[in-house]
């Protein structure tokens, strides 16, 4: 238990973001900004940070699996 080998914590925090940025993107789209019926252009903050957190979450991933398929 001392070997801390296998132990990262960017693969499950990219899965969480990846999981829950999709999530709120996808209410984002179907449910829109709360003013678009009033006609106010309002920006969908639902969609854009759901698209942040994915992309963060992607690039959490990414990070993960090339730090698993370098030698050392």
């Amino acid at each position: 238990m001392s070997s801390m080998e296998g132990l990262d914590i960017r693969a499950p925090i990219g899965g969480l973001f990846t999981l829950l940025g999709v999530m709120l993107a996808g209410y984002g789209l179907v449910v829109g900004s709360p003013n678009a019926a009033s006609g106010s252009p309002e920006t969908n903050v639902n969609l854009w940070w759901g698209l942040v957190m994915v992309l963060f979450g992607v690039l959490m991933l990414v990070l993960a699996r090339r730090a698993m398929s370098r030698p050392g």
